[in-house]
């Protein structure tokens, strides 16, 4: 057996390392969390430090730890991405502050640590024992002996309570930065972005309510962060103080090692403000009025500002009943009217793409963040029950080779979904149709195996499968790094683990659809992955999955049945792009030929699952053989032709079976 073959089999037979992705928007006594010493549940908050005792340490843990490394020794470290909302206020403004962290730790009780400026999780050893410790600190404290640049500032701790980089508290608005106070019992929005693959952490904080700031307020990336890091961490935070009071509340917590966290819902968070009786309080009449006057002032403004804007804009705003569904389902609800503005007023200019759906408009939102806006048309077959499908998958997923999915509306019967816009467009465009530039072997190769990831995503790594049903080129979108993007997911449906699903209809698109959907109208992960296979063939070879043969003028050729035949030839390279010739070795690009049509295997038990492709396209070395028996049985006995009940602008087929000969498969 050749080696490389051996070592696909030994990929195969492991199983997928476990993912970690939870979001808690509040906390209750429910909650399945680890609370430590001083650290309990507070009006639906975590608060760590006890106000009577004079050093109080109180941490709060995911109750298991997370692979942070596939073994003590590599240098690889997974991704994560995490959000959280945070609240910082002392008993006496002019007393020294102490903050939190968020941090990675191998134990839940570091030895030796130290309350107060120490967070709870560092000790003051000259060469530091506790760890290994990878933190970010939100420091509302200036210890000079720690090179602290003032009293409110995040920063990167590796095992030592010195920051590896600082910078003040703030978010960026365009070029300008913008201060942020953390320490006047105000809530604090932060996200953090840990990519493993290049060593690099972003934060960014914001006051709550605010979108994410596009830069991020710190960046810090060095490849010594893998050596405080150790196989596996638990994940979560620490706070401490001393003579001071300070309360360091968490109010809500969102984490994803598969893909960007889940967005937190900030609506009806609770706001502390001092309470105590050194703090300087207003009397009860003074705030009555100030209360009373501010009510009356925003009314009078609102009033006139509403009736100015429906004079400019002459637009008809309704309000809709929000319906019990709506409450369900992330991502948040936005306006209608920020969105008649971000795309000026849905203007023919701002209209990106058509389909059987509706239009997409590209708008920019009042924050500057470009997005797509996807409207449904109210009168479309698909009409709210495909919003719904895509509302509650794409809303809910998060992975980095997914669009990500930014927020939704409802206008009456207008449907709209609101996406990150990804400036490159569509794969399709970058391959067919005399591109203005031509997607290279690296660019192909890249976002095959970004797609197997998004793919294999969808499939395994969330609490249920989720068939996209429409895996296409066109469909595959690439983001400012022309990085691959699986998009579109209107006709995804969800299913438990393990239920059989159902459906009424074939749904896909002509070219793309799985045999054996000719006599089950059900939909699996094993059609998604027959999909990604002509998607294969097609970015291999830079042909369409379906075209006219050159020696009729009625018949139809499948890409898959061409390849097929130059397989069975022994001359897969005959159908390689010609345009990319030179830029690949001859051995991969075979290889990859032949993992497209494992694929399209006409047999759905004898494909590969995504998780064997990515172990494939994304490992270290792409090998020159697959195993015989994904490749066998590759004869593909179907023909496509349109259902004429479909809608006219939509994708909707039927499959029919064919006997015989199977050269003459595409028959019309």
């Amino acid at each position: 057996m050749a080696p490389l073959l051996r070592l696909f089999l030994l990929l195969l037979s492991f199983s997928p390392i476990s993912t970690l992705d939870f979001i808690y928007n509040s906390f209750n006594a429910t909650t399945n969390l680890q609370l430590l010493d001083d650290a309990r549940l507070d009006s639906s908050a975590i608060l760590f430090t006890n106000d009577s005792d004079q050093f109080s340490i109180g941490r709060l843990f995911y109750p298991s730890p997370i692979r942070i490394k596939p073994d003590t020794n590599s240098t690889h470290v997974t991704s994560f991405s995490t959000q959280f909302v945070f609240s910082v206020i002392p008993e006496i403004v002019s007393s020294p502050g102490f903050g939190l962290v968020f941090m990675l730790s191998k134990l839940t009780n570091p030895p030796g640590a130290l309350s107060g400026q120490y967070f709870g999780v560092f000790n003051n050893d000259t060469v530091p024992t506790v760890g290994p410790i990878f933190a970010v600190e939100f420091d509302t404290g200036q210890n000079v002996e720690f090179n602290d640049p003032d009293g409110n500032h995040v920063g990167i701790d590796l095992n030592d309570v010195q920051s590896v980089k600082t910078e003040p508290g703030g978010y960026y608005e365009g070029g300008t930065s913008i201060p942020v106070n953390m320490r006047n019992g105000k809530n604090i929005h932060a996200w953090i972005e840990f990519n493993g693959d290049k060593f690099e952490i972003n934060v960014t904080i914001a006051p709550v309510g605010m979108d994410k700031p596009v830069r991020p307020l710190l960046s810090y990336r060095d490849r010594r962060i893998s050596n405080y890091l150790s196989r596996d961490m638990y994940v979560g935070f620490s706070a401490s103080k001393t003579t001071w009071v300070e309360r360091q509340r968490v109010l809500a917590w969102s984490f994803s090692d598969t893909g960007v966290a889940r967005d937190i819902n900030v609506t009806g968070l609770p706001v502390f403000d001092r309470d105590w009786s050194s703090s300087s309080k207003l009397s009860t009449l003074a705030i009555v009025g100030i209360v009373a006057g501010c009510v009356v002032f925003v009314g009078i403004a609102f009033g006139i500002g509403y009736w100015t804007w429906r004079e400019f804009w002459d637009v008809e705003i309704e309000e809709d009943e929000v319906e019990d569904w709506e409450l369900e389902y992330w991502p948040h609800r936005i306006s209608y009217a920020e969105l008649y503005e971000a795309t000026d007023g849905f203007s023919k200019d701002s209209i990106i793409g058509a389909g059987g759906f509706g239009k997409v408009y590209k708008g920019v939102l009042a924050n500057g963040t470009e997005v797509a806006v996807k409207c449904v048309n109210h009168d479309s077959k698909q009409g709210l029950r495909e919003f719904m499908a895509e509302i509650s998958s794409i809303g809910r997923l998060q992975h980095k080779n997914l669009v990500p999915m930014r927020g939704w509306c409802r206008k009456a019967n207008e449907l709209m979904l609101v996406y990150d816009y990804m400036p490159n467009g569509s794969l399709n465009t970058w391959i067919f149709d005399r591109p203005n530039k031509l997607l290279d072997w690296r660019g192909r190769r890249r976002v095959l195996g970004d797609v197997a990831e998004g793919l294999n995503y969808l499939h395994k790594g969330w609490d249920q499968l989720v068939v996209h049903r429409d895996i296409k080129s066109s469909n595959i979108l690439l983001d400012s790094e022309m990085k691959g993007r699986l998009g579109d997911f209107g006709l995804s449906k969800l299913y438990a683990h393990g239920e059989a699903p159902h459906t009424t209809r074939v749904v896909g698109t002509l070219g793309y659809m799985a045999p054996e959907l000719a006599t089950s109208l059900s939909p699996t992960a094993a059609s998604d992955v027959y999909s990604y296979g002509v998607v294969v063939l097609e970015v291999m070879t830079g042909r369409r999955p379906i075209e006219m043969r050159p020696d009729s003028d009625n018949d139809l050729l499948l890409l898959v049945d061409l390849v097929k035949y130059k397989y069975e030839e022994r001359n897969l390279l005959a159908v390689a792009d010609e345009r990319i010739r030179g830029e690949y070795e001859e051995e991969t690009m075979e290889a990859i030929l032949k993992i497209g049509l494992a694929c399209c295997n006409p047999k759905a038990a004898l494909r590969p699952d995504m998780g064997q492709v990515v172990s494939l396209l994304v490992g270290e070395d792409t090998p020159a053989l697959t195993p015989r028996r994904l490749l066998s049985e590759l004869t593909t006995n179907v023909s496509y032709r349109p259902d004429s009940d479909a809608d006219e602008e939509g994708d909707e087929y039927v499959i029919q079976v064919l006997s015989g000969d199977p050269s003459a498969s595409g028959t019309s």
